[in-house]
C-alpha cells in the first residue's frame, strides 16, 4: 500500500505534527505500512523529512500569481499522487474558512487525489467555522467525494451534515492520541507542577483579524492569575509552546506582566516530548487544542481556555466541560482560572484518576479510525 498524507505540515505547529505523528504510528505500527511507501505533501518538505526520515514533497508550488501557483500544484500533485492507492486528508481543522486558503487548497488537492485514481479519505478532521458559501462549496465537494469521512467530535460531525454533506461522517478520536506516550502522569497528593501554553490570541503578528486591546486583556488576565496561583496556591509554572516561534512571542509578553517567575521552555518540541513535558507536570493550563490532547495522553489533567469552539469541544469529548474556559473571561479583572484550578484541587484524586480513564478511552478510539483506512473498501 503507499499512501499519501495531506495537512497543515512542516509549519512547526506541534499541534499538527502531532496529527502527523499519530497518523504515521497508525500506518506503520497497525496497517504494516513500510515508511519508504508513505509520502507527506508538506508546507516545508526539508523539514518534515528531517523530522521523520520520511518522503515528503511541497503542499503547494509557489509561482507568483495565485492561478499559476494552483496549476503548477495541481500538476506536480496529481504526478505523485498517481503512485498512490490511498490519499488522507488528515487530521487538524481543516475543513473551515477562517483562514482563505485552507477550503479551496485541501478541496482541490482531495479531488486532485480522486482523479488520479487513490481512494480519498478525510480523516480524523476538526470541521468549522464555516461562514462563507464559497467555503461550504469547497468542504462539501471534498467530503462528498471522499470514500469516507471521519471527525473529531460531534460537533463537526453536526455542521458537516447540516452543510449538506451526503457521505456518512463518523466520529472517531484524534488522531494524536495514538502519538506515543513513554511517560506518563504519575498520582501526586497534591498539584504543584503547572505546565502553560499560550495561543497569540489577536495578535497582530498571527492573528487573522488583530485586535490590539483585546491581546493586551488577554496577556494581562493570563499574567494576573497565573500571578494569583503561584501566591495563594504556590505553584511552579512552566511555559512551553506546540506553535513554533508565535506561542513563545506570546509567553514572553505574559511573563513581562507577571509579578512572579516562571520557567519558559523556548525549544520547538516534537510531540513525543511534549507527552514527556506533560507528564513530568500535576496540571495543564492550555489553550492550543494539541497541547491539552498531548497532556491526555500522558495522562496528565486539564483546564482549557477556549479560544477556539475547537477547545470547548475537547473539554466535552472527554467529560469535562466545567474545566474550559473562554478566553473572554481571562482578563486582569477576573478569576476565572484561579477558581477552576481551585475545583480541580478540591478534587484532585477523582480528577486525576478521571483523566487516566479517558486516556485510555481515547486511545482506543483513536485506533478504531482505522477502518476508516481500509483500503478495501471502495
Amino acid at each position: 500500500m503507499k499512501v499519501g498524507i495531506i495537512g497543515n505540515y512542516g509549519n512547526n505547529n506541534n499541534g499538527d505534527e502531532a496529527i502527523l505523528t499519530g497518523i504515521l504510528h497508525q500506518l506503520t505500527e497497525h496497517l504494516h505500512v513500510k515508511k519508504e511507501d508513505i509520502v507527506v505533501f508538506s508546507n516545508n518538505p526539508e523539514n518534515t523529512i528531517e523530522r521523520y526520515g520520511i518522503t515528503a514533497k511541497p503542499l503547494i508550488h509557489k509561482k507568483g500569481s495565485i492561478l499559476k501557483s494552483g496549476a503548477t500544484t495541481i500538476q506536480a500533485s496529481y504526478r505523485v499522487m498517481k503512485k498512490l492507492d490511498l490519499l488522507i486528508i488528515g487530521g487538524g481543522g481543516l475543513l473551515m474558512d477562517m483562514y482563505k486558503r485552507d477550503a479551496p487548497l485541501y478541496s482541490t488537492l482531495g479531488l486532485t487525489g480522486k482523479r488520479a485514481g487513490c481512494k480519498v479519505v478525510v480523516y480524523g478532521v476538526g470541521a468549522g467555522p464555516l461562514n462563507t458559501a464559497l467555503g461550504k462549496f469547497f468542504i462539501k465537494r471534498l467530503t462528498n467525494a471522499a470514500a469516507s469521512v471521519s471527525v473529531r467530535d460531534t460537533d463537526s460531525q453536526k455542521l458537516l451534515q447540516s452543510i449538506g454533506v451526503k457521505t456518512p461522517v463518523a466520529v472517531i478520536g484524534d488522531p494524536a492520541f495514538s502519538v506515543p506516550a513513554e511517560k506518563t502522569h504519575k498520582p501526586s497528593a497534591s498539584i504543584k507542577k503547572v505546565g502553560v501554553t499560550a495561543v497569540p490570541y489577536f495578535s497582530n503578528q498571527y492573528w487573522p483579524t488583530p485586535d490590539l486591546a483585546k491581546y493586551d486583556a488577554y496577556v494581562n488576565g493570563m499574567a494576573s492569575q497565573l500571578d494569583q496561583l503561584i501566591e495563594k496556591q504556590n505553584v511552579e509554572v512552566t511555559f512551553f509552546s506546540t506553535k513554533f516561534p508565535e506561542d513563545v512571542q506570546v509567553t514572553k509578553d505574559i511573563l513581562a506582566k507577571m509579578k512572579h517567575s516562571a520557567s519558559l521552555m523556548e525549544d520547538n518540541l516534537h510531540p513525543v516530548d511534549i507527552v514527556k513535558l506533560s507528564a513530568e507536570q500535576d496540571l495543564i493550563i492550555g489553550t492550543r487544542l494539541h497541547s491539552l490532547i498531548l497532556s491526555v495522553v500522558a495522562k496528565t489533567p486539564v483546564i482549557g481556555i477556549g479560544y477556539h469552539h475547537k477547545v470547548e469541544d475537547f473539554m466535552k469529548v472527554i467529560g469535562m466541560p466545567t474545566l474550559g474556559i473562554p478566553i473572554q473571561q481571562v482578563t486582569p479583572d477576573s478569576s476565572a482560572i484561579v477558581n477552576v484550578f481551585h475545583g480541580v484541587s478540591e478534587n484532585w484524586e477523582s480528577v486525576q484518576q478521571a483523566v487516566e480513564k479517558v486516556s485510555e478511552h481515547l486511545k482506543k478510539e483513536a485506533l478504531k479510525g482505522l477502518k476508516q483506512l481500509d483500503l478495501d473498501k471502495k
